[in-house]
């Protein structure tokens, strides 16, 4: 039963966020064999002022083990 959360800065439209919701439930369906009624998906918006206090440092940083796709970017200070 994937749960996907996305957290990315915040602007986007809700048809953006549906458009890409979708397409992370096929991408899942297709990776994994998951029914699309197993997949869930979560979008948090993001300040992005905020992006280092509340993303990359506990998501990214303090979890360097879970992340199998790293940043390509420096962290924000």
């Amino acid at each position: 039963m994937p749960h996907i959360v996305v957290k990315m800065y915040a602007g986007r439209s809700d048809a953006d966020k549906v458009r890409l919701a979708e397409a992370l439930t096929k991408a899942t369906i297709e990776a994994l064999g998951s029914s699309e009624k197993a997949i869930s998906v979560s979008i948090e918006d993001i300040q992005p002022e905020n992006w280092g206090a509340q993303v990359y440092r506990p998501d990214i940083a303090a979890k360097l083990d879970t992340i199998f796709k790293a940043p390509g970017y420096e962290p924000p200070a």
